[in-house]
């Protein structure tokens, strides 16, 4: 077996060298050649208990003077060996491999979520289902098959996705006399039945929300949370008598987005409306929340609650005897809605560091570790007892608490696992700690040190964990804002875009334009193309600086109709 990983390893190897020499090669291709290559060492790894060594460096004899490099190297072993600003794309891989939270699978674009990232997916569900319900969403689940006829019936719609759109051609030997599509989303599964439930306007509204995986069998290089081609999420669909309360909706369900992103990942976003070339097809309006990845000056699209007007209800016949009495046929208004396990990427890639994974605590598996420390020198059993005891209790008082008493790690060890894995909170309890009736606790974002008694310790480290949440938020939000410019003219624009930075600029909101301003912005460099930039959103909460009249393309003539968020995109 490991003969085999080899033999992969080197044949991915040169690859990622052909692509790096290819000056025409995009740096999405780059991205998976490496993350790829990374997955198949680790494999090496696992069925070897050795790390990956190339033939050429096997058989190179070391000079005497580097006698002491391979201690070194068995000590960063456990860490992440790639500084997040020198090479954006291994620290990514390295961080969710070596973080625990993804495992590399062998079809290419799927992954395996493991506990410690889908503990963050847990707590986002619990957070906003119980926020849905209150607005009276319901639950549901509908099958994840859907015939052709009924992806048919919206070619407008599903032109968008139909590129990507996963088959099922064969059951066991035989060919099937139909195939059936693997939902890319579920309009398409759901509509034929809301038609079957309304047939008065006192069946309405249908509230129904689903938490499912969808398949997009994306062309482009796939990464982990940011672009798979299975990917969890959940999607509503609702359905309406009138416009006004359709709409209503929409705007509330972005509240929430955006609550799961400040409230939870400590990320900032802005709230906004997709511009016609960017909405969802077959929609009357697409809102967003748009959030900013620093490492590398792209925006990342957070959630979307869509406007789908009468389009879909004209379409799939959702419609029921206008109660005015003039006997005509009245058609129900739309809204559809998701957020995706998209958002752990972004979490990941907004407050990760050099040392690994920086978790925000409210969505953290574990928001307190207790280590203790210097019992070999002293009474264990007396040191394990106070660590165990402080855990229990943190537990009983709703802290998310673990202890580590293992005893085949060194303290120092166990601290780089831990920091690793983005714990917000360490505890080190020693001798001297018990004698004080104290912890030393440790802050993961930010390094510092400071005792807490063990007097008072719940209430103690609720406090200091809302105090964490609120410092990330605050250290993201002044990067967002420090790399958030505005301009009227497209040089200034195309300057501000190569230092890392999204853009607010006049726009006229037109789809021709919008491309000539991408095509404008793009530029070739030493590394390859990097893409134009396009638009965001256009911000709910617009400038304070008055509008100007004109568009920031230069020979546009229409007049601008709002300022525009533009900025690379993932």
């Amino acid at each position: 077996m490991s003969d085999a990983i080899v033999k992969q390893i080197e044949e991915q190897g040169a690859e990622v060298r052909r692509l790096k020499g290819d000056k025409a090669s995009t740096e999405d291709a780059k991205t998976e050649a490496i993350q790829k290559l990374l997955g198949l060492k680790l494999a090496y790894k696992e069925a070897t208990g050795e790390d990956y060594v190339a033939p050429n460096a096997r058989q190179a004899k070391p000079p005497k003077q580097q006698a002491q490099k391979p201690e070194v190297r068995k000590q960063t072993l456990l860490g992440v060996g790639t500084r997040k600003d020198d090479n954006y794309s291994e620290w990514y891989s390295e961080v969710i491999t070596k973080a625990e939270m993804i495992e590399y699978y062998d079809v290419s674009g799927c992954y395996v979520l493991r506990p410690w990232s889908f503990a963050v997916w847990e707590s986002i569900q619990e957070w906003f289902d119980s926020r849905i319900k209150k607005l009276g969403v319901k639950n549901c689940y509908f099958p994840m098959f859907v015939s052709n006829a009924a992806l048919e019936r919206e070619k407008t719609h599903i032109a968008d996705f139909a590129p990507e759109v996963a088959w099922v051609t064969r059951a066991g030997n035989s060919e099937m006399a139909e195939p059936v599509a693997i939902r890319p989303t579920s309009e398409t599964v759901m509509y034929p039945s809301y038609k079957k439930w309304v047939q008065s306007h006192r069946d309405l509204p249908i509230k129904l929300n689903q938490w499912c995986n969808v398949v997009r069998w994306e062309f482009k290089h796939p990464t982990p949370f940011l672009r798979t081609r299975e990917f969890l999420w959940q999607e509503g669909h609702t359905a309406y008598a009138n416009a006004a309360d359709a709409e209503k909706e929409v705007f509330q369900i972005l509240d929430l987005y955006a609550g799961v992103y400040n409230d939870l990942l400590a990320i900032p976003v802005v709230k906004g409306r997709k511009s016609e070339k960017e909405k969802f097809a077959g929609g009357d309006f697409t809102t967003t929340v748009e959030a900013y990845v620093a490492c590398n000056g792209r925006g990342i699209q957070g959630a979307t609650s869509h406007h789908l007007g009468q389009n879909f209800s004209k379409m799939f016949e959702i419609s029921y005897e206008d109660p005015s009495g003039e006997g005509e046929r009245a058609y129900a208004w739309q809204n559809s809605w998701g957020l995706s396990t998209r958002s752990i990427g972004a979490m990941i890639m907004v407050h990760g560091d050099d040392k690994g994974l920086v978790l925000p605590p409210r969505v953290a598996a574990v928001q307190v570790i207790v280590v203790p420390v210097g019992f070999k020198t002293s009474n264990k059993d007396s040191l394990f007892d106070a660590v165990d005891k402080v855990t229990k209790e943190l537990v009983a008082g709703g802290v998310k608490a673990e202890h580590d008493l293992r005893e085949n790690y060194n303290a120092g060890w166990k601290f780089n696992h831990w920091e690793l894995k983005g714990v917000p909170i360490r505890f080190e309890v020693g001798p001297n700690d018990l004698a004080k009736k104290q912890v030393t606790a440790v802050i993961r974002h930010n390094g510092e040190k400071q005792q807490v008694s063990m007097d008072g310790i719940v209430a103690s480290v609720k406090t200091l964990l809302d105090d964490i949440h609120t410092q990330m938020y605050n250290k993201a939000l002044a990067q967002r804002d420090a790399h958030l410019k505005t301009t009227t003219d497209i040089e200034e624009f195309k300057k501000h875009l190569d230092e890392k930075c999204i853009i607010l600029s006049p726009f006229c909101g037109l789809a021709e334009c919008e491309e000539k301003i991408k095509n404008a912005s793009t530029r070739e460099d030493g590394e390859g193309a990097q893409m134009g930039a396009k638009t965001l959103c256009i911000p709910l909460e617009q400038p304070k600086q008055a509008l100007p009249s004109k568009c920031l393309f230069p020979s546009c003539t229409e007049k601008a109709k709002a300022f525009a968020l533009f900025g690379r995109s993932y």
